[in-house]
């Protein structure tokens, strides 16, 4: 399989150069099959979904229903209303974040979240009220689990975690926070934006209560995303928003609402998305997930030996066990100066905070400059951004 002949948009020129697209981290290109089941699904199938009785309708239907089975498989879930369609990681984590409190928090609580948390598992606990413990890691990005066990109390009421830095890299020890978690009788949210792409996830593996992800960052479309829950407790969390399709029943008096997984999904749905997300499962399982994470892997490796072979580089996030994320600074030049000047050489990187200003506080610097790589990234590719961070070292100075 020729893997990057099926991404159309690396053959484009930027700035009179091939574009080498190390911004993956952020968002992952498509497949064509992915843009073609896009097109396919406006051009001919193009309906709502569940409430009609003509031939698209039931089509459109079909094919939806059939992607959350597909999730629910890629996932290893136990059953496909465990699935809930949302708009992305940052929909999915706000949901559970809105749903839970309102079923469980008391007025005085407390989140345990992790001192590497991107901003969207950080504001939604906050606009619940709740006071936010945050677990410390190490310089080199690895999470203090001792530290992280003393932080539980009567008020505790769930721990929020990602299962891969966005800015370090770190693949956390989610089966080991899970487990200490729930011997305090502790449910646990997994932010699994930056892993579902990388790592094989098995939800009940990890005997996590809630597994969240986006479909953008899976070479799937923007705007469809996953909350996976136990049944459980979605059975307990009350609807997240009120509308169309959560409803069984309405009067102005009252109204009860849908089953599983309908309950959580209010309104007309992105169902053209979700067809392409179950595309970009289909392009996953072929490539082989594991051969994704061995690609990846390499690239990292080969990455990492070169940057720090560069004068002046400092490397962050180090831990032994990380993935696909490269973040650095080069002496004292602003990140922004870096990928402005990489930019001009067809360079696309990701430069600032990455949505995780608790992690630059913590080793005191704005930002970084983040290269990170996909499954059609290449050793070429990494070789040509490496002489370019040597090229541009003397408009840094």
């Amino acid at each position: 399989m020729n893997l990057r002949s099926q991404f159309p948009i690396l053959n484009t020129q930027v700035h009179g150069h091939p574009l080498v697209y190390l911004d993956n981290a952020a968002t992952t290109q498509k497949p064509l099959r992915v843009i073609e089941a896009l097109d396919s699904y406006y051009r001919t199938l193009n309906s709502n979904i569940h409430r009609g009785a003509h031939h698209l309708a039931a089509e459109a239907t079909e094919r939806y229903e059939d992607v959350r089975r597909q999730v629910q498989s890629f996932i290893n879930a136990r059953h496909s209303h465990e699935i809930v369609f949302t708009r992305g990681t940052t929909e999915s984590i706000n949901l559970v974040a809105s749903s839970f409190s309102k079923r469980y928090f008391t007025g005085d609580d407390e989140v345990i979240v992790s001192g590497m948390e991107h901003h969207s598992d950080i504001v939604p606990w906050q606009l619940t009220g709740a006071t936010l413990r945050p677990i410390p890691f190490s310089d080199e990005g690895v999470l203090d689990l001792e530290a992280y066990e003393r932080l539980f109390s009567p008020k505790t009421r769930i721990v929020a975690v990602n299962h891969v830095s966005n800015t370090l890299g770190t693949v956390n020890p989610v089966v080991d926070i899970v487990r200490i978690a729930h011997a305090h009788g502790v449910p646990v949210l997994i932010d699994g934006a930056q892993s579902v792409s990388h790592l094989k996830v098995d939800v009940q593996a990890i005997g996590c209560d809630f597994y969240c992800f986006s479909g953008h960052k899976m070479y799937g479309p923007m705007g469809v995303g996953i909350m996976y829950g136990r049944e459980e407790l979605l059975n307990e969390l009350p609807p997240y928003q009120g509308g169309g399709e959560m409803i069984e029943n309405v009067t102005f008096e009252r109204t009860t609402y849908n089953q599983l997984p309908f309950k959580f999904e209010a309104g007309t749905p992105s169902v053209g998305d979700v067809i392409g997300l179950g595309e970009a499962v289909n392009f996953m399982q072929e490539v082989g997930v594991d051969n994704i994470a061995a690609h990846e892997d390499d690239l990292l490796r080969f990455a990492t030996d070169g940057l720090s072979r560069i004068p002046g580089a400092r490397i962050f996030g180090t831990a032994p066990h990380k993935t696909t994320v490269l973040s650095f600074l080069i002496g004292d030049a602003h990140p922004y100066d870096v990928g402005t000047l990489l930019d001009q050489l067809g360079i696309a990187v990701r430069t600032g905070h990455h949505c995780t200003q608790p992690i630059m506080d913590r080793y005191g610097i704005p930002g970084t400059v983040r290269a990170s790589f996909a499954v059609y990234n290449t050793r070429e590719e990494v070789e040509t951004f490496l002489a370019a961070l040597e090229r541009i070292m003397p408009m840094l100075q």
